[in-house]
């Protein structure tokens, strides 16, 4: 008999480790990683570059009708690279010119719809992981096991900023500080699917927690679901 397969989503607040969660998840039970924030962070990209006025809407959906997502393995890291319109942009849209945006830009009504039904198409066979911000509440609302991901304010500033001064040794932690304050505000704010806990999400805290323990917790709440 074939196993049953479900769809897992993780949201929570920025720099919880969401994505590393998920990707683990993914690899331990063979499912398809879909890194959501990528797909906001690569739209935010494609909008950047092409000086996308954020308050016009023709603009907005012009430029929507012209941007391809996809995902493609990377064997280096184990992971997928997102890829806007043939091009590999995964270390594009992680500098923090992206990060500073990419909350305004969700939060656009028209971003939204357009990323929701990218990624509902992607999970159309089950056997996914997503993580993000409303995956649990308006993407997959029927999925069978979602997790809502949090950790203390400093813990997530330390994270964010150890993973960003690799890339720019300038940066301060008061500008990542900053930076999260700022995304955090806007993802719990914004009109359109606002980060928002699922009533029927398992809450993972993960501020005392080791990559190892929150996986191996994780896992366990995976296979009881699954089984």
């Amino acid at each position: 008999m074939t196993e049953k397969k479900i769809i897992i989503t993780l949201d929570g607040w920025s720099s919880c480790g969401k994505s590393t969660l998920a990707k683990a998840l993914a690899r331990e039970l063979g499912y398809v990683f879909v890194d959501s924030g990528a797909m906001y962070r690569a739209i935010t990209f494609y909008f950047l570059t092409k000086a996308i006025d954020l308050t016009d809407h023709q603009q907005i959906e012009k430029a929507l009708a012209q941007i391809e997502l996809s995902f493609e393995f990377n064997p280096t890291r184990g992971a997928s690279d997102i890829i806007l319109n043939g091009e590999n942009v995964e270390s594009k849209i992680r500098e923090l010119a992206v990060a500073s945006r990419v909350s305004e830009v969700a939060a656009i009504p028209l971003v939204r719809q357009f990323a929701v039904q990218q990624q509902q198409r992607l999970g159309k066979n089950k056997g996914i992981v997503m993580d993000g911000r409303d995956i649990g509440t308006v993407v997959f609302p029927e999925a069978e096991l979602k997790i809502f991901m949090t950790a203390s304010k400093e813990i997530r500033v330390k994270r964010r900023f150890q993973e960003l001064v690799q890339k720019d040794a300038a940066i301060t932690i008061d500008e990542v500080r900053e930076n999260l304050e700022q995304r955090d505000h806007m993802d719990s704010n914004r009109k359109e699917s606002p980060l928002r806990q699922a009533k029927d999400a398992r809450v993972l805290d993960n501020t005392n927690l080791t990559e190892q323990q929150q996986f191996e917790l994780a896992l366990g709440w995976a296979k009881d679901t699954i089984a």
